[in-house]
């Protein structure tokens, strides 16, 4: 087995017996080395956004301090979520190798399809998702005052 999903694997494991939340884990490796670990701590912590990924992104950022994760590979015990490609593709993780399907992870009681199936019809299926703009009037000066700023880092 690969040392790095092996790291994902045990972390996920850990969560069988602790509860903190699903079984997922994921491990962040630069040059050969972890710079970050997580597993899913969305019962523990009580929030929805705590997945491994999340956790491993978060831990690697901190380590390295920076928010540019460019040259890192991600390692997961599965598929990530929506939410969690998301995360990995901002903070420019190029790579990711990932153990259990979706299709797995479905098996067992974890519902991301319909967040899938919402993204990629561009849904307005308001049972889940009630999606309205409002006041961009005001709401668009802040960003034409960013447009100004001189010292902006664009991220």
């Amino acid at each position: 087995m690969n040392e790095f999903m092996k790291v994902a694997k045990e972390l996920s494991e850990e969560n069988i017996t602790t509860n903190a939340g699903g079984p997922f884990g994921a491990c962040i490796v630069k040059d050969g080395k972890i710079i970050g670990k997580g597993n899913n701590h969305v019962l523990l912590n009580n929030d929805p956004t705590s997945h491994a990924e999340i956790e491993a992104i978060r831990d690697a950022c901190k380590n390295i301090d920076s928010y540019d994760l460019s040259n890192c590979e991600l390692y997961t015990s599965c598929y990530p979520c929506p939410m969690c490609l998301s995360a990995i593709i901002w903070s420019n993780i190029k790579k990711v190798y990932y153990g259990n399907t979706k299709e797995d992870a479905e098996s067992i009681g974890f519902r991301d399809n319909f967040i899938y199936d919402f993204i990629k019809n561009n849904s307005s299926d308001k049972n889940i998702l009630d999606l309205e703009s409002m006041d961009r009037e005001e709401t668009i000066k802040v960003f034409e005052e960013y447009t100004k700023k001189e010292d902006k880092e664009i991220y």
